[in-house]
């Protein structure tokens, strides 16, 4: 697959992007440089590869999902939070409805 000047242009126009002839011409070969490359990916053969995110196994530490209920280090404050709230409703901050 080839991009030519008129297809950076159209690509330049869908994205808003202003691009001078000059521009466009120094472009056109670094989105077919991008495009061989993305290519020749496709001819590696990875049959048998499973997908990762990341070259070395990692595991994530996890911890109990614990509300602490001391009132000087953790939860159990939700009266005094809601004191300096200039809406309250239901245990939450009242917000004004927004509607676009």
């Amino acid at each position: 697959m080839s991009v030519s000047k008129q297809d950076v242009a159209k690509i330049a126009s869908l994205a808003r992007i202003s691009m001078g002839d000059e521009e466009l011409e120094r472009m056109v070969p670094e989105l077919n440089g991008i495009l061989n490359w993305v290519e020749q990916l496709g001819e590696v053969n990875v049959t048998g590869v499973e997908p990762m995110a990341a070259v070395i196994p990692n595991t994530l530490r996890l911890r109990d999902d614990v509300v602490d209920a001391d009132p000087l280090t953790g939860g159990g404050r939700q009266a005094d939070v809601l004191a300096n709230a200039p809406a309250a409703e239901h245990g939450f901050f009242g917000v004004p409805k927004v509607i676009e």
